[in-house]
């Protein structure tokens, strides 16, 4: 029943109790590691501000998605799924992203090289 795992909206505020959709991003959202990274430091920096407000904590955000997907992975695997986050490499924009999130997510970093069907199964080279 999940059609979109990951879902990227970018919002501002136009007015007191008002916001506004700029974009959303149903395909590949990045912006996640800035925003972890952003709320670690301003728990830091403004613990007061967190105390006193009721801001949504986000720091299971990788653990979450890890889980999320790991949840729809085909139900007659034989062992439990492994989730990767594929990236283009180095030369990308969001290789920061890539690299961020598969670190926190307890993943593995991948290129489209690295995978390789084998008898109709999507396989992993490792080192």
């Amino acid at each position: 029943g999940v059609y979109t795992h990951i879902v990227g909206i970018d919002l501002v505020r136009v007015g007191e109790d008002d916001f506004m959709v700029l974009e959303d991003n149903a395909r590949t959202p990045s912006g996640v590691s800035y925003m972890l990274e952003n709320r670690e430091t301003m728990m830091h920096m403004f613990p007061e501000l967190f105390s006193r407000n009721r801001v949504q904590a986000v720091e299971d955000y990788p653990e979450s998605l890890r889980l999320t997907l790991e949840s729809v992975a085909p139900d007659n695997l034989d062992r439990a799924p492994t989730c990767v986050v594929l990236t283009p490499g180095i030369h990308n924009s969001a290789y920061f992203e890539h690299s961020f999130l598969a670190d926190q997510m307890g993943v593995e970093l991948v290129e489209g090289q690295d995978l390789v069907v084998v008898d109709g199964a999507l396989h992993m080279k490792t080192t």
